[in-house]
């Protein structure tokens, strides 16, 4: 296993880090064997990012065989889209040292939990646009293959977490800003296929996000599988003891600690199909 903290340097900031958790390959089994990333966006409601929804996640995902890599993205005061940059940047890094990562290119999902989750789905929605284009980036190097979510942050409608927005756009709050960071209305016919989870009574982002987002992707034919677990609360990363903080049984629930398998299943599906 290599782990490493590696800083990514954008036009827009030089803070933000990519801690890698990385198999090496076995001449017992398999010396060429490539696998799957995926790129972790812990939540925070862009003021910080939760250490709940990174190491754990990614050995999580480790344990399903893909390398996992977690991004420590700028939050407030930065604004948008300084994390934007930053998890493109992370994405093309992956894909560029792919062979160095023991990495299937064309196989690296980026997945959110919360604000993270607003991150990895504004990547999906945007990474061939011109805010990306004309910022630098290329499209076919910042491409996320896939997209999984956590109960994420998607709409700046009705149903907004407004304090994540506040922190993302800060005096840049306008109505136009509002719209373009409302993430069902940026899907367009070439947004990945996404895996969501998220929590029925969750009081804090609530479910509305989530189907929303489903809504916007059906629309324009992209597949996606939804799971809406009934009770918990937000934030509940693997749903187990090991993510749980020691004052919040709430945030343990055998209910919803199978997303993951859920994840697996649907990712080895997805890579097969594609």
């Amino acid at each position: 296993m290599q782990y490493f903290t590696e800083k990514l340097t954008t036009s827009l900031s030089q803070d933000a880090t990519l801690t890698g958790y990385v198999m090496d390959n076995s001449s017992e089994i398999d010396l060429q064997r490539l696998r799957p990333a995926v790129i972790v966006c812990p939540g925070g409601g862009y003021r910080f990012t939760s250490d709940r929804e990174a190491e754990p996640i990614a050995l999580k995902m480790n344990s399903f065989g893909c390398q996992s890599f977690v991004l420590r993205y700028s939050c407030a005061p930065a604004q948008y889209p300084t994390a934007l940059f930053e998890l493109a940047t992370a994405v093309k890094v992956v894909r560029q040292r792919a062979a160095e990562f023991h990495v299937d290119s064309q196989k690296i999902v980026v997945l959110g939990f919360s604000a993270g989750g607003h991150l990895a789905a504004n990547l999906a929605t945007k990474w061939d646009q011109p805010e990306l284009t004309e910022a630098g980036f290329v499209p076919a190097e910042v491409k996320p293959n896939a997209l999984a979510l956590g109960y994420p942050v998607i709409t700046s409608g009705a149903f907004a977490h407004e304090d994540s927005f506040n922190a993302l756009l800060g005096e840049k709050t306008t109505e136009e800003s509002l719209n373009q960071v409302s993430l069902e209305k940026q899907v367009t016919e070439q947004t990945p296929p996404a895996f969501i989870w998220t929590i029925d009574d969750d009081a804090t982002v609530p479910v509305e996000n989530s189907l929303l987002y489903v809504r916007a992707l059906k629309k324009v034919g992209i597949t996606c599988e939804l799971h809406i677990f009934a009770h918990g609360v937000h934030g509940m990363s693997l749903a187990t003891k090991e993510t749980a903080t020691p004052d919040r049984p709430e945030q343990i629930s055998g209910s919803v600690a199978v997303w993951p398998e859920l994840f697996a299943h649907w990712l080895e599906e997805i890579f097969k199909r594609n």
